[in-house]
């Protein structure tokens, strides 16, 4: 549909030399919105003096990944904007501190109301996208921060929260992380009656971070579909951060989005092995030494230094989206890059280079449509299930 198109932009000076895939990909990004399942600028913001003020998104900046410019360049059509707080705050101080990056967010869409507009539902969305603004979400990061509440839930729904994190790095009281001890094998009974709630609320359920047990418990109870906002397949990468792929089946029965993420240990199985390797170092060092010894860092960057940490690449990131439509289809695919929170890989350096990755599907023989999907179709169809299960919900009470 885009050959006469793309046949007269090769006419225009300068752009001759143009890779075709990615005269392609940027007019998809016009026609389809790039819904990016997460973003940290918000915890950065929070952390940088003077805000705002000093760092000035509608200028393009020397640092961070994140700015007006790039965002542009990037095609992005929806965004949301992670409202991450440590799991090392204790119970109230993460509510509080939760909802203090909330109005990071509104401040942000208040301030650039030109670029940004707060959205709430699948319509506002494609509303937004649709008058060329990039539609403001918040996706509250772990379930710490409402401190074993369901008040605190409601609470973050009202003040705009379209998904939660069910854990982060560490576990909860309820629900287990995919980087901490077991401890409830999965769910416990609070945590099941979480995930009804934010079912009763319309709140996108998202498994990032959390075991696999606590996946499957989730999948039990849940009546809508959920949402992955940044991971990668563990079949390509067996980082325990990655969707394992006897998960995935769960994933494609709930109707399911896994948003693959672009950061660099969780994309490149060579870096994961690496990483691997080098903690087997470190714990050897630490059985011959003990713990706190010096020797045991200067062993470590021994091995450092003859064994080069490996990079992780674009078309990586490709491989988990190739991996995942394989395994379970392309309907269960979107895009979550972390950026500003870690994210980024050699091709993928920051928000502005989205399209590089549409031109690389594109290569791969990916259809229009297909990419359409990707790119946020399917996370617009997982926002208005949710929205319809609530609805069912509230009706039966």
């Amino acid at each position: 549909m885009y050959v006469a198109l793309i046949a007269l932009l090769a006419m225009m000076p300068g752009i001759q030399k143009a890779d075709p895939y990615l005269v392609q990909a940027k007019l998809l990004h016009a026609q389809y919105p790039l819904i990016d399942g997460h973003n940290d600028l918000p915890w950065g913001m929070r952390n940088r003096e003077g805000g705002f003020d000093e760092f000035d998104i509608r200028l393009r900046q020397d640092t961070g990944q994140t700015d007006i410019p790039r965002l542009r360049e990037g095609g992005l059509g929806g965004q949301f904007w992670s409202v991450y707080v440590p799991t090392s705050l204790p119970g109230g101080e993460a509510v509080e501190a939760t909802m203090q990056q909330i109005e990071i967010v509104y401040d942000m869409a208040d301030r650039y109301s030109d670029v940004f507009e707060m959205a709430y539902t699948a319509d506002d969305v494609m509303r937004i996208f649709n008058d060329g603004k990039i539609a403001s979400m918040i996706g509250v990061e772990g379930g710490h921060c409402i401190n074993s509440s369901l008040q605190a839930l409601r609470a973050f729904y009202r003040q705009g929260a379209r998904y939660m994190t069910v854990t982060h790095s560490s576990n909860t009281p309820w629900a287990d992380s995919a980087t901490d001890e077991p401890q409830n094998d999965g769910l416990n009974a609070f945590g099941e009656q979480v995930i009804r709630e934010m079912n009763r609320l319309g709140m996108l359920v998202d498994l990032s971070h959390v075991s696999a047990d606590t996946m499957r418990d989730v999948f039990r109870v849940t009546r809508a579909p959920v949402i992955y906002s940044h991971s990668g397949a563990g079949g390509v990468t067996p980082h325990p951060r990655n969707v394992p792929d006897d998960i995935l089946p769960l994933v494609k029965v709930n109707g399911g989005v896994i948003m693959v993420i672009i950061l660099a240990s969780y994309t490149s199985p060579a870096i994961y092995a690496h990483s691997q390797a080098r903690d087997k170092v470190e714990e050897t060092a630490i059985a011959r030494y003990g713990e706190g010894d010096e020797r045991v860092a200067q062993t470590v960057e021994r091995w450092l230094s003859i064994n080069e940490r490996p990079i992780a690449t674009l078309s990586q990131v490709a491989d988990h989206i190739d991996h995942i439509k394989n395994m379970i289809g392309v309907d269960h695919i979107g895009i979550g890059g972390d950026y500003d929170g870690g994210g980024g890989v050699e091709g993928l350096e920051d928000v502005s280079t989205y399209p590089k990755l549409t031109a690389e599907l594109l290569r791969r023989g990916y259809t229009d449509e297909e990419i359409g999907k990707i790119l946020g179709l399917n996370v617009i169809r997982v926002m208005r299930e949710a929205e319809r299960v609530s609805r069912v919900m509230k009706r039966e009470g």
